[in-house]
């Protein structure tokens, strides 16, 4: 993958598969580090699961054999300075469960991978997965967007955030947002 966009996306969707209904997704750009962070509140993963993500011959997925998504991630933010930290609580040993990953770039370093259409990954999450309570937050210095499913769906009531002139709405007001940081 040669956008974070495209990590931001695939770990979001493991968040899903793991049952969470309320996914915030935190990008934060300061001064030369970008951060992203995907929280959740699926079943979790146990320590020794947490500990065998950096192995790409683990999966979780019945559909293969390999993961490489966390293996790929680490590799990119270490080669820029930065880190891959992964916290959980799995559901078996607590009822406040749920996932951390969190990955940090040093922005100006010549391996640094571009964040890519994040608004486009945001729309395709939420057409994906309508019924989830995405959260996505890019903070900047110059100033915040923000997107939050719930505050939509208080609007909105039963019309599903995956109808076409919902999706474009949404991805007009990000760029408007983003316009004016």
């Amino acid at each position: 993958m040669d956008e974070l966009s495209l990590y931001v996306l695939d770990i979001t969707m493991n968040s899903v598969r793991a049952g969470a209904d309320e996914i915030t997704i935190l990008l934060r750009e300061d001064g030369e580090w970008l951060t992203f962070s995907v929280i959740d509140n699926g079943c979790g993963m146990t320590d020794e699961q947490v500990k065998r993500l950096s192995d790409p011959f683990f999966t979780t997925r019945k559909t293969r054999r390999v993961g490489l998504g966390i293996p790929f991630l680490t590799m990119l933010a270490e080669m820029t300075g930065g880190f891959v930290k992964i916290t959980s609580v799995s559901e078996t040993v607590s009822d406040d469960h749920g996932t951390t990953i969190e990955a940090r770039f040093g922005k100006n370093h010549i391996d640094f991978v571009p964040l890519g259409d994040i608004i486009e990954t945001v729309k395709t999450l939420i057409q994906g997965s309508p019924e989830v309570n995405f959260t996505f937050i890019h903070e900047k210095e110059s100033g915040e967007v923000r997107l939050s499913c719930a505050e939509l769906r208080e609007i909105l009531g039963d019309i599903s955030l995956a109808e076409p002139e919902i999706l474009t709405w949404i991805g007009e007001n990000l760029r408007d947002q983003y316009s004016v940081l």
